[in-house]
Protein backbone atom coordinates (compact mmCIF):
# COMPACT_ATOMS: atom_id res chain seq x y z
CA UNK A 1 0.00 0.00 0.00
CA UNK A 2 1.39 3.38 -0.90
CA UNK A 3 1.10 6.38 1.35
CA UNK A 4 -1.69 8.86 0.71
CA UNK A 5 -1.70 12.63 1.04
CA UNK A 6 -3.54 12.24 4.35
CA UNK A 7 -0.97 11.37 7.05
CA UNK A 8 -1.63 8.70 9.63
CA UNK A 9 0.36 10.65 12.22
CA UNK A 10 1.19 14.35 12.40
CA UNK A 11 3.47 16.16 14.86
CA UNK A 12 3.63 19.94 15.01
CA UNK A 13 5.90 22.12 17.15
CA UNK A 14 7.03 19.26 19.41
CA UNK A 15 9.03 20.71 22.32
CA UNK A 16 10.55 18.86 25.25
CA UNK A 17 12.83 20.32 27.90
CA UNK A 18 14.97 18.70 30.56
CA UNK A 19 16.99 20.56 33.22
CA UNK A 20 19.52 22.62 31.30
CA UNK A 21 18.71 20.98 27.96
CA UNK A 22 16.10 21.49 25.26
CA UNK A 23 15.83 18.05 23.70
CA UNK A 24 13.17 19.02 21.14
CA UNK A 25 12.60 22.53 19.84
CA UNK A 26 9.54 22.86 17.61
CA UNK A 27 9.91 19.60 15.67
CA UNK A 28 7.43 18.73 12.90
CA UNK A 29 6.81 15.26 11.48
CA UNK A 30 4.34 13.65 9.07
CA UNK A 31 3.99 9.88 8.79
CA UNK A 32 1.87 8.11 6.16
CA UNK A 33 0.43 4.63 6.15
CA UNK A 34 2.55 2.15 4.22
CA UNK A 35 5.82 4.13 4.28
CA UNK A 36 9.18 3.86 5.98
CA UNK A 37 10.26 7.20 7.39
CA UNK A 38 13.89 7.25 8.52
CA UNK A 39 14.67 9.74 11.29
CA UNK A 40 18.39 10.42 11.50
CA UNK A 41 20.71 12.70 13.41
CA UNK A 42 23.66 12.57 15.79
CA UNK A 43 23.22 11.35 19.36
CA UNK A 44 21.54 14.16 21.26
CA UNK A 45 19.68 15.39 18.17
CA UNK A 46 16.32 14.49 19.77
CA UNK A 47 15.41 11.33 17.85
CA UNK A 48 14.89 9.03 20.82
CA UNK A 49 13.09 11.70 22.81
CA UNK A 50 10.62 12.22 19.98
CA UNK A 51 10.06 8.48 19.67
CA UNK A 52 9.50 8.12 23.42
CA UNK A 53 6.82 10.78 23.22
CA UNK A 54 5.08 8.98 20.37
CA UNK A 55 5.41 5.69 22.27
CA UNK A 56 3.90 7.01 25.52
CA UNK A 57 7.12 6.99 27.55
CA UNK A 58 7.30 10.79 27.88
CA UNK A 59 4.94 13.73 27.35
CA UNK A 60 5.39 16.94 25.36
CA UNK A 61 5.96 20.29 27.06
CA UNK A 62 4.54 22.05 24.01
CA UNK A 63 3.25 21.16 20.56
CA UNK A 64 0.67 18.68 19.29
CA UNK A 65 0.44 15.08 18.12
CA UNK A 66 -2.48 14.09 15.90
CA UNK A 67 -3.21 10.48 15.03
CA UNK A 68 -5.78 8.77 12.82
CA UNK A 69 -5.46 5.26 14.24
CA UNK A 70 -8.12 2.81 13.17
CA UNK A 71 -7.65 0.13 10.54
CA UNK A 72 -4.88 1.27 8.21
CA UNK A 73 -5.94 -1.20 5.52
CA UNK A 74 -8.36 1.51 4.49
CA UNK A 75 -7.97 5.24 4.02
CA UNK A 76 -7.18 6.83 7.40
CA UNK A 77 -9.97 8.72 9.07
CA UNK A 78 -9.49 12.34 10.04
CA UNK A 79 -6.74 13.11 12.52
CA UNK A 80 -7.50 13.65 16.20
CA UNK A 81 -5.26 15.11 18.93
CA UNK A 82 -3.70 12.48 21.21
CA UNK A 83 -1.55 12.54 24.32
CA UNK A 84 -0.51 9.15 25.62
CA UNK A 85 -0.04 8.81 29.38
CA UNK A 86 1.64 5.41 29.24
CA UNK A 87 3.23 2.86 26.93
CA UNK A 88 0.18 0.65 27.35
CA UNK A 89 -2.06 3.47 26.15
CA UNK A 90 0.05 3.99 23.02
CA UNK A 91 0.13 0.24 22.32
CA UNK A 92 -3.65 0.01 22.71
CA UNK A 93 -3.95 2.65 19.96
CA UNK A 94 -1.59 0.76 17.67
CA UNK A 95 1.78 2.47 18.25
CA UNK A 96 4.62 0.14 19.22
CA UNK A 97 8.18 1.24 20.08
CA UNK A 98 11.26 -0.99 19.88
CA UNK A 99 13.84 0.62 22.14
CA UNK A 100 17.52 0.85 21.23
CA UNK A 101 18.52 -0.80 24.51
CA UNK A 102 17.26 -4.34 25.06
CA UNK A 103 14.30 -4.49 27.42
CA UNK A 104 13.78 -8.19 28.00
CA UNK A 105 13.43 -10.31 31.14
CA UNK A 106 16.25 -12.81 30.77
CA UNK A 107 14.83 -15.10 33.47
CA UNK A 108 11.74 -15.72 31.30
CA UNK A 109 11.48 -17.65 28.06
CA UNK A 110 10.91 -16.17 24.62
CA UNK A 111 7.14 -16.69 24.56
CA UNK A 112 6.68 -15.15 28.00
CA UNK A 113 8.67 -12.09 26.91
CA UNK A 114 6.69 -11.63 23.71
CA UNK A 115 3.37 -11.61 25.56
CA UNK A 116 4.54 -10.11 28.86
CA UNK A 117 1.70 -8.05 30.31
CA UNK A 118 -0.68 -9.23 27.55
CA UNK A 119 -0.88 -12.92 28.37
CA UNK A 120 -3.91 -14.74 26.89
CA UNK A 121 -5.96 -16.60 29.53
CA UNK A 122 -8.08 -19.70 29.53
CA UNK A 123 -10.44 -19.53 32.46
CA UNK A 124 -8.19 -18.35 35.34
CA UNK A 125 -4.89 -19.62 33.92
CA UNK A 126 -2.41 -18.27 31.44
CA UNK A 127 -3.02 -20.01 28.13
CA UNK A 128 0.47 -21.34 27.47
CA UNK A 129 -0.58 -23.29 24.38
CA UNK A 130 -1.80 -20.10 22.67
CA UNK A 131 1.41 -18.29 23.64
CA UNK A 132 3.50 -21.11 22.14
CA UNK A 133 1.52 -21.21 18.88
CA UNK A 134 1.39 -17.44 18.31
CA UNK A 135 5.04 -17.01 19.31
CA UNK A 136 6.16 -19.59 16.75
CA UNK A 137 4.32 -17.70 14.00
CA UNK A 138 5.89 -14.37 14.95
CA UNK A 139 9.38 -15.82 15.42
CA UNK A 140 9.18 -17.34 11.93
CA UNK A 141 8.41 -13.87 10.53
CA UNK A 142 11.67 -12.50 11.90
CA UNK A 143 13.68 -15.58 10.91
CA UNK A 144 14.30 -16.83 14.44
CA UNK A 145 13.78 -20.59 14.42
CA UNK A 146 13.81 -21.34 18.15
CA UNK A 147 11.39 -22.87 20.60
CA UNK A 148 9.30 -20.23 22.44
CA UNK A 149 10.24 -22.06 25.64
CA UNK A 150 13.94 -21.12 25.22
CA UNK A 151 15.20 -18.89 28.03
CA UNK A 152 16.19 -15.41 26.85
CA UNK A 153 19.32 -15.62 29.02
CA UNK A 154 20.60 -18.35 26.67
CA UNK A 155 20.35 -16.14 23.57
CA UNK A 156 23.04 -14.01 21.95
CA UNK A 157 22.51 -10.25 21.86
CA UNK A 158 21.57 -10.48 18.17
CA UNK A 159 18.92 -13.09 18.89
CA UNK A 160 17.57 -11.01 21.79
CA UNK A 161 17.23 -8.09 19.38
CA UNK A 162 15.06 -10.26 17.13
CA UNK A 163 12.89 -11.22 20.11
CA UNK A 164 12.37 -7.49 20.80
CA UNK A 165 11.23 -7.04 17.21
CA UNK A 166 8.96 -10.09 17.48
CA UNK A 167 7.34 -8.66 20.60
CA UNK A 168 6.58 -5.39 18.80
CA UNK A 169 5.06 -7.25 15.86
CA UNK A 170 2.82 -9.23 18.22
CA UNK A 171 0.60 -6.21 18.99
CA UNK A 172 -0.55 -5.72 15.36
CA UNK A 173 0.68 -2.12 15.35
CA UNK A 174 -0.42 0.58 12.90
CA UNK A 175 2.79 2.50 13.64
CA UNK A 176 6.01 0.61 14.37
CA UNK A 177 8.96 2.63 15.69
CA UNK A 178 12.36 0.95 15.37
CA UNK A 179 15.23 2.59 17.26
CA UNK A 180 18.54 1.09 16.02
CA UNK A 181 16.94 -2.32 15.36
CA UNK A 182 19.97 -3.82 13.59
CA UNK A 183 22.70 -2.73 15.99
CA UNK A 184 23.33 -6.37 17.01
CA UNK A 185 22.15 -8.20 13.90
CA UNK A 186 24.21 -10.00 11.29
CA UNK A 187 23.88 -9.15 7.62
CA UNK A 188 21.58 -12.15 7.12
CA UNK A 189 19.40 -11.17 10.09
CA UNK A 190 19.27 -7.59 8.83
CA UNK A 191 18.14 -8.71 5.39
CA UNK A 192 15.40 -10.78 7.04
CA UNK A 193 14.30 -7.72 9.02
CA UNK A 194 14.08 -5.70 5.81
CA UNK A 195 11.82 -8.39 4.36
CA UNK A 196 9.59 -8.09 7.45
CA UNK A 197 9.46 -4.31 7.03
CA UNK A 198 8.55 -4.66 3.35
CA UNK A 199 5.73 -7.03 4.32
CA UNK A 200 4.47 -4.56 6.93
CA UNK A 201 4.47 -1.79 4.33
CA UNK A 202 2.29 -3.89 2.04
CA UNK A 203 -0.14 -4.25 4.93
CA UNK A 204 -0.30 -0.47 5.32
CA UNK A 205 1.76 -0.28 8.52
CA UNK A 206 3.79 2.90 8.93
CA UNK A 207 7.38 2.40 10.10
CA UNK A 208 9.65 4.99 11.70
CA UNK A 209 13.22 3.74 11.33
CA UNK A 210 16.11 5.19 13.35
CA UNK A 211 19.63 4.08 12.47
CA UNK A 212 23.19 5.39 12.39
CA UNK A 213 23.92 2.91 9.59
CA UNK A 214 23.30 5.18 6.66
CA UNK A 215 23.65 2.37 4.14
CA UNK A 216 20.58 0.78 5.72
CA UNK A 217 18.70 4.06 5.61
CA UNK A 218 19.44 4.42 1.92
CA UNK A 219 18.28 0.85 1.29
CA UNK A 220 15.02 0.90 3.24
CA UNK A 221 13.71 4.48 3.60
CA UNK A 222 10.99 6.06 1.46
CA UNK A 223 11.76 9.41 3.05
CA UNK A 224 14.34 10.79 5.49
CA UNK A 225 13.75 13.36 8.23
CA UNK A 226 16.94 14.92 9.63
CA UNK A 227 17.19 16.35 13.16
CA UNK A 228 20.05 18.38 14.59
CA UNK A 229 20.18 19.87 18.09
CA UNK A 230 16.50 19.15 18.62
CA UNK A 231 15.30 20.90 15.48
CA UNK A 232 14.24 19.98 11.96
CA UNK A 233 17.10 20.35 9.49
CA UNK A 234 15.25 19.12 6.43
CA UNK A 235 13.85 16.14 4.55
CA UNK A 236 15.07 13.98 1.69
CA UNK A 237 12.76 12.25 -0.76
CA UNK A 238 13.55 8.73 -1.92
CA UNK A 239 15.51 9.86 -4.99
CA UNK A 240 17.47 12.42 -2.95
CA UNK A 241 18.86 10.02 -0.35
CA UNK A 242 22.65 9.75 -0.57
CA UNK A 243 25.28 9.10 2.08
CA UNK A 244 26.99 12.46 1.59
CA UNK A 245 23.75 14.47 1.78
CA UNK A 246 22.65 12.70 4.94
CA UNK A 247 26.02 13.21 6.65
CA UNK A 248 26.16 16.87 5.64
CA UNK A 249 22.68 17.57 7.02
CA UNK A 250 23.24 15.57 10.21
CA UNK A 251 26.53 17.00 11.41
CA UNK A 252 26.71 20.38 9.73
CA UNK A 253 30.44 19.91 9.18
CA UNK A 254 32.70 18.19 6.68
CA UNK A 255 33.47 14.53 7.40
CA UNK A 256 34.62 13.73 3.88
CA UNK A 257 38.25 13.05 4.80
CA UNK A 258 37.81 9.32 5.13
CA UNK A 259 40.65 7.16 6.37
CA UNK A 260 42.55 5.39 3.62
CA UNK A 261 43.77 1.90 4.52
CA UNK A 262 47.51 1.66 4.63
CA UNK A 263 49.46 -1.33 3.45
CA UNK A 264 50.57 -3.61 6.24
CA UNK A 265 54.14 -2.81 7.14
CA UNK A 266 56.64 -5.63 7.37
CA UNK A 267 58.29 -6.13 10.76
CA UNK A 268 61.02 -8.46 11.91
CA UNK A 269 59.01 -9.39 14.99
CA UNK A 270 55.23 -9.19 15.52
CA UNK A 271 53.88 -7.15 18.41
CA UNK A 272 51.47 -9.95 19.37
CA UNK A 273 51.79 -13.61 18.44
CA UNK A 274 48.92 -16.00 19.17
CA UNK A 275 49.11 -19.76 18.66
CA UNK A 276 46.57 -22.54 19.37
CA UNK A 277 44.02 -20.24 21.00
CA UNK A 278 40.71 -21.90 21.86
CA UNK A 279 37.77 -21.20 24.17
CA UNK A 280 35.12 -23.14 26.06
CA UNK A 281 32.60 -22.51 23.28
CA UNK A 282 34.93 -23.70 20.52
CA UNK A 283 37.28 -26.14 22.30
CA UNK A 284 38.25 -27.95 19.09
CA UNK A 285 39.53 -24.87 17.29
CA UNK A 286 43.09 -23.57 17.31
CA UNK A 287 43.36 -19.91 16.37
CA UNK A 288 46.73 -18.66 15.08
CA UNK A 289 47.49 -15.07 14.11
CA UNK A 290 50.05 -12.28 14.43
CA UNK A 291 49.52 -8.57 15.02
CA UNK A 292 52.13 -6.14 13.75
CA UNK A 293 53.12 -2.94 15.55
CA UNK A 294 50.92 -0.09 14.34
CA UNK A 295 48.40 -2.44 12.71
CA UNK A 296 44.60 -2.31 12.92
CA UNK A 297 43.37 -5.89 12.57
CA UNK A 298 39.67 -6.44 11.88
CA UNK A 299 37.75 -9.55 12.94
CA UNK A 300 34.75 -10.17 10.69
CA UNK A 301 32.11 -12.88 10.57
CA UNK A 302 28.51 -13.58 11.47
CA UNK A 303 27.28 -13.10 15.04
CA UNK A 304 28.31 -16.19 17.02
CA UNK A 305 31.22 -17.03 14.71
CA UNK A 306 33.78 -16.75 17.52
CA UNK A 307 35.12 -13.20 17.28
CA UNK A 308 34.04 -12.17 20.77
CA UNK A 309 35.41 -15.40 22.22
CA UNK A 310 38.88 -14.61 20.83
CA UNK A 311 38.92 -11.09 22.29
CA UNK A 312 37.67 -12.28 25.69
CA UNK A 313 40.16 -15.16 25.73
CA UNK A 314 43.05 -12.76 25.05
CA UNK A 315 41.87 -10.53 27.90
CA UNK A 316 41.62 -13.41 30.36
CA UNK A 317 37.83 -13.51 30.65
CA UNK A 318 37.66 -16.94 29.03
CA UNK A 319 39.97 -19.90 29.51
CA UNK A 320 42.45 -20.23 26.66
CA UNK A 321 43.39 -23.91 26.94
CA UNK A 322 46.99 -24.51 25.88
CA UNK A 323 47.39 -21.29 23.90
CA UNK A 324 50.80 -19.70 23.47
CA UNK A 325 50.75 -15.90 23.55
CA UNK A 326 53.80 -13.72 23.00
CA UNK A 327 53.87 -9.95 23.42
CA UNK A 328 56.89 -8.16 21.95
CA UNK A 329 58.75 -11.46 21.83
CA UNK A 330 58.12 -12.52 25.44
CA UNK A 331 55.70 -15.24 26.49
CA UNK A 332 52.80 -13.93 28.57
CA UNK A 333 49.99 -15.53 30.55
CA UNK A 334 46.60 -13.83 30.52
CA UNK A 335 44.77 -15.97 33.05
CA UNK A 336 42.53 -13.11 34.18
CA UNK A 337 41.89 -9.45 33.20
CA UNK A 338 44.31 -8.11 35.81
CA UNK A 339 47.17 -10.11 34.30
CA UNK A 340 46.15 -8.99 30.82
CA UNK A 341 46.12 -5.35 31.91
CA UNK A 342 49.56 -5.65 33.47
CA UNK A 343 50.85 -7.00 30.17
CA UNK A 344 49.40 -3.99 28.33
CA UNK A 345 46.13 -5.38 26.94
CA UNK A 346 42.80 -3.52 27.19
CA UNK A 347 39.31 -4.63 26.16
CA UNK A 348 36.26 -2.53 25.27
CA UNK A 349 33.39 -5.09 25.44
CA UNK A 350 30.39 -5.38 23.15
CA UNK A 351 27.74 -4.52 25.75
CA UNK A 352 28.84 -1.24 27.29
CA UNK A 353 26.03 -1.03 29.88
CA UNK A 354 26.57 -4.53 31.22
CA UNK A 355 30.36 -4.74 31.03
CA UNK A 356 31.88 -1.48 29.73
CA UNK A 357 30.82 1.21 32.20
CA UNK A 358 29.17 1.54 35.60
CA UNK A 359 26.20 3.66 34.64
CA UNK A 360 25.39 4.85 38.18
CA UNK A 361 28.90 6.20 38.68
CA UNK A 362 30.19 9.59 37.50
CA UNK A 363 32.33 9.92 34.38
CA UNK A 364 35.49 10.51 36.43
CA UNK A 365 35.26 7.29 38.44
CA UNK A 366 34.57 5.28 35.29
CA UNK A 367 37.56 6.76 33.48
CA UNK A 368 39.94 6.20 36.41
CA UNK A 369 38.77 2.71 37.39
CA UNK A 370 41.39 0.70 35.38
CA UNK A 371 44.34 2.65 36.86
CA UNK A 372 43.36 2.72 40.54
CA UNK A 373 45.72 -0.16 41.30
CA UNK A 374 48.55 1.82 39.75
CA UNK A 375 47.82 5.31 41.04
CA UNK A 376 46.65 4.69 44.60
CA UNK A 377 49.06 6.32 47.03
CA UNK A 378 50.61 3.65 49.17
CA UNK A 379 48.22 1.19 47.52
CA UNK A 380 45.54 2.56 49.88
CA UNK A 381 44.39 6.10 49.06
CA UNK A 382 43.21 7.42 45.69
CA UNK A 383 45.35 10.20 44.26
CA UNK A 384 42.52 12.65 43.48
CA UNK A 385 44.71 15.13 41.63
CA UNK A 386 45.99 12.48 39.26
CA UNK A 387 42.48 11.03 38.88
CA UNK A 388 41.05 14.42 37.87
CA UNK A 389 43.90 15.12 35.43
CA UNK A 390 43.56 11.69 33.83
CA UNK A 391 39.77 11.88 33.43
CA UNK A 392 39.92 15.37 31.94
CA UNK A 393 42.63 14.29 29.50
CA UNK A 394 40.49 11.37 28.32
CA UNK A 395 37.38 13.56 28.00
CA UNK A 396 39.31 16.08 25.91
CA UNK A 397 40.92 13.43 23.73
CA UNK A 398 37.59 11.82 22.84
CA UNK A 399 35.45 14.99 22.98
CA UNK A 400 33.12 13.52 25.61
CA UNK A 401 30.09 15.80 25.89
CA UNK A 402 29.24 16.09 29.59
CA UNK A 403 28.51 18.98 31.94
CA UNK A 404 31.52 17.87 34.02
CA UNK A 405 33.40 14.73 34.96
CA UNK A 406 30.94 14.42 37.88
CA UNK A 407 27.96 13.77 35.57
CA UNK A 408 26.52 10.28 35.96
CA UNK A 409 27.20 8.04 32.98
CA UNK A 410 23.58 6.89 32.62
CA UNK A 411 22.56 10.48 31.81
CA UNK A 412 24.95 10.67 28.83
CA UNK A 413 23.94 9.89 25.27
CA UNK A 414 24.80 6.43 23.94
CA UNK A 415 27.69 7.79 21.92
CA UNK A 416 29.23 9.52 24.92
CA UNK A 417 28.77 6.43 27.07
CA UNK A 418 30.72 4.50 24.46
CA UNK A 419 33.46 7.14 24.49
CA UNK A 420 33.77 6.66 28.25
CA UNK A 421 33.95 2.88 27.77
CA UNK A 422 36.84 3.43 25.34
CA UNK A 423 38.46 6.37 27.12
CA UNK A 424 38.90 4.63 30.45
CA UNK A 425 41.81 2.65 28.96
CA UNK A 426 43.75 5.60 27.56
CA UNK A 427 45.71 6.38 30.73
CA UNK A 428 47.13 2.86 30.63
CA UNK A 429 48.67 3.42 27.17
CA UNK A 430 47.80 -0.16 26.13
CA UNK A 431 50.15 -2.03 23.83
CA UNK A 432 47.18 -3.93 22.37
CA UNK A 433 43.70 -2.38 22.32
CA UNK A 434 40.89 -4.93 21.87
CA UNK A 435 37.53 -3.55 20.72
CA UNK A 436 34.28 -5.53 20.40
CA UNK A 437 31.69 -3.66 18.28
CA UNK A 438 33.38 -0.32 19.10
CA UNK A 439 30.73 1.94 17.52
CA UNK A 440 27.55 -0.03 18.21
CA UNK A 441 24.62 2.37 18.49
CA UNK A 442 26.64 5.59 18.16
CA UNK A 443 26.22 8.41 15.68
CA UNK A 444 28.42 9.51 12.79
CA UNK A 445 30.27 12.14 14.81
CA UNK A 446 31.03 9.77 17.70
CA UNK A 447 32.20 7.14 15.23
CA UNK A 448 34.70 9.59 13.80
CA UNK A 449 36.11 10.28 17.27
CA UNK A 450 36.52 6.55 17.94
CA UNK A 451 38.05 5.97 14.51
CA UNK A 452 40.53 8.76 15.11
CA UNK A 453 41.46 7.19 18.45
CA UNK A 454 42.03 3.80 16.80
CA UNK A 455 44.33 5.45 14.26
CA UNK A 456 46.10 7.37 17.02
CA UNK A 457 46.74 4.20 19.04
CA UNK A 458 48.09 2.44 15.95
CA UNK A 459 50.23 5.46 15.01
CA UNK A 460 51.93 5.24 18.41
CA UNK A 461 53.20 1.76 17.52
CA UNK A 462 50.60 -0.15 19.52
CA UNK A 463 48.21 -2.62 17.92
CA UNK A 464 44.43 -2.61 17.57
CA UNK A 465 42.22 -5.68 17.17
CA UNK A 466 38.52 -4.98 16.64
CA UNK A 467 35.45 -7.07 15.91
CA UNK A 468 32.57 -5.45 14.06
CA UNK A 469 29.35 -6.54 12.39
CA UNK A 470 29.23 -3.29 10.42
CA UNK A 471 30.69 -4.06 7.01
CA UNK A 472 31.45 -0.44 6.14
CA UNK A 473 33.46 -0.13 9.36
CA UNK A 474 35.46 -3.29 8.73
CA UNK A 475 36.31 -2.19 5.18
CA UNK A 476 37.22 1.32 6.20
CA UNK A 477 39.28 0.74 9.33
CA UNK A 478 41.11 -2.55 8.77
CA UNK A 479 44.66 -2.91 7.52
CA UNK A 480 43.96 -6.64 7.44
CA UNK A 481 40.91 -8.79 8.23
CA UNK A 482 40.54 -12.25 9.74
CA UNK A 483 37.17 -13.73 8.78
CA UNK A 484 35.63 -16.18 11.26
CA UNK A 485 33.23 -19.03 10.56
CA UNK A 486 32.00 -21.43 13.25
CA UNK A 487 34.86 -20.67 15.61
CA UNK A 488 37.71 -20.92 13.10
CA UNK A 489 39.52 -18.45 10.89
CA UNK A 490 37.99 -19.08 7.48
CA UNK A 491 40.43 -16.79 5.73
CA UNK A 492 42.70 -13.74 5.89
CA UNK A 493 42.26 -10.71 3.65
CA UNK A 494 44.91 -8.05 3.12
CA UNK A 495 44.00 -4.45 2.30
CA UNK A 496 44.08 -4.96 -1.48
CA UNK A 497 41.82 -8.04 -1.16
CA UNK A 498 39.12 -6.48 0.99
CA UNK A 499 35.56 -6.33 -0.31
CA UNK A 500 32.12 -7.04 1.08
CA UNK A 501 31.77 -10.00 -1.26
CA UNK A 502 35.10 -11.52 -0.18
CA UNK A 503 34.26 -11.18 3.52
CA UNK A 504 30.75 -12.61 3.21
CA UNK A 505 31.94 -15.54 1.09
CA UNK A 506 34.34 -16.58 3.86
CA UNK A 507 31.93 -15.73 6.70
CA UNK A 508 29.24 -18.01 5.28
CA UNK A 509 31.56 -20.97 4.82
CA UNK A 510 32.57 -20.33 1.22
CA UNK A 511 36.29 -20.55 1.88
CA UNK A 512 38.68 -23.02 3.43
CA UNK A 513 39.80 -22.30 7.02
CA UNK A 514 43.38 -21.12 7.28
Amino acid sequence: MTSSDQPLLRVRGATKRFPGVTALDGVDLDLHAGEVLAVIGENGAGKSTLMKILGGVQRLDAGTVEYAGGNVSFSPVSLSPVSFNSVQEAVSRGISLIHQELNLSDNLDIGANIFLGREPHRFWWIDRATIEARSREILTRVGLHLSPSTLVAELSIGMQQLVEIARALSVDANVLIMDEPTSSLTLTETERLFEVVADLKRQGVAVIYISHRLGEVKAIADRVLVLRDGQNVGELARDEITHDRMVSMMVGRDLSNLRVRKSRAEHDRPLLKVRSLSSERFPETAIDFDLAPGEILGLAGLVGAGRTEVLEALFGIRRVGHARIELEGSAVTCGDPRQAMRHGLALVPEDRKQHGVITEWPVRENLSLPVLWRDARGRVFIDRRREIEGSQSAMDRLSVKASSDRQLVHSLSGGNQQKVAVGKWLDLDPRVLLLDEPTRGVDVGAKEEIYRLMDSVASSGAGVVFASSEMEEVLRMSDRVLVFHQGSIAGELNADELSEEAIMTLATGGGEPS
